[in-house]
């Protein structure tokens, strides 16, 4: 039946021209912001899971800055320990060359001078080994410094403090190479100091690597994070690109359906003779 005053054809041509604009705006949506999922409206459950990773990808970022830090004062630490080892073999050789029983007291003197000036440097090393004020070679630091390992801060790394000041290494009271006995004394002390820079080192080389070991598993669980977040709210741009081009033909067809549907009540009037 055709009616003036009920178009049924160009009410159904308009509810699918509708649908299609909505379709056209979603498809739109997804290709300027390349997300499939953008809220919760568009798929709830997903966009949940989405959003609780991307809270984990936030606190590894918080991870990795204290594993950056760690180490940070790791390379500060062992640069100077390093330098300390260094000097420290020095001075065995001040003292062996001072322990000869047929020096001079002038040479054994000059040996001496040396020795001491050495000795100053070892303690400079250690008291200036900071970053961000942490020293873990001057004894200031008692207790192990604590890094974050994970992202719900459950975990930690820890970096023990070494003490290579004078005192720690057993050269406070300075040893004296003035005479042989003296100098025979300063190399029993400076062979327990080499164990102990030797030990330390050790210790602070092996943390530095698990942290590094760390700080690279982090960084390869951030970029699955990363991955993980796309394969759930990413857009398909391909795909969505073709359905964009096969909504706006479709969105063509139901404007002119409709307006086909509009012109059928004038048809009417061919039966009055117009």
């Amino acid at each position: 039946m055709t009616s003036v005053n009920t178009n049924a054809s160009a009410l159904i041509a308009l509810q699918n021209l509708n649908a299609t604009n909505e379709r056209l705006t979603l498809t739109q949506n997804r290709i300027s912001t390349g997300l499939r999922v953008q809220g919760a409206k568009d798929n709830a459950a997903v966009w949940a899971i989405a959003q609780n990773q991307r809270a984990d990808s936030k606190a590894y970022e918080a991870v990795t800055n204290s594993l950056n830090r760690a180490t940070s004062i790791a390379d500060v630490s062992i640069a100077a320990g390093e330098s300390i080892s260094d000097l420290v073999t020095q001075l065995k050789q001040k003292a062996t060359a001072a322990a000869d029983p047929g020096g001079s007291a002038a040479s054994r003197t000059a040996y001496n001078n040396e020795f001491q000036a050495l000795l100053l440097s070892i303690q400079s090393f250690a008291d200036n080994a900071t970053f961000d004020g942490k020293n873990i070679l001057n004894a200031s630091e008692t207790a192990p410094l604590q890094f974050l390992a994970n992202a719900d801060a459950s975990e930690t790394i820890d970096m023990d403090p070494q003490d290579f000041t004078l005192d720690g290494l057993g050269l406070d009271p300075a040893p004296d190479l003035t005479t042989v006995v003296g100098a025979e004394a300063a190399l029993t002390a400076i062979a327990t100091a080499l164990d102990t820079v030797s030990a330390g080192l050790a210790q602070l080389g092996a943390q530095a690597k698990q942290i590094e070991n760390h700080t690279v598993y982090v960084s390869k669980l951030m970029d699955a994070l990363e991955v993980g977040i796309g394969n759930l709210v990413d857009a398909d741009l391909a795909k969505e690109s073709a359905r964009l081009q096969a909504l706006q033909v479709q969105q063509q067809l139901g404007t002119q359906a409709l307006s086909i549907a509009n012109q059928a009540p004038q048809v009417l009037l061919s039966l009055f003779g117009n």
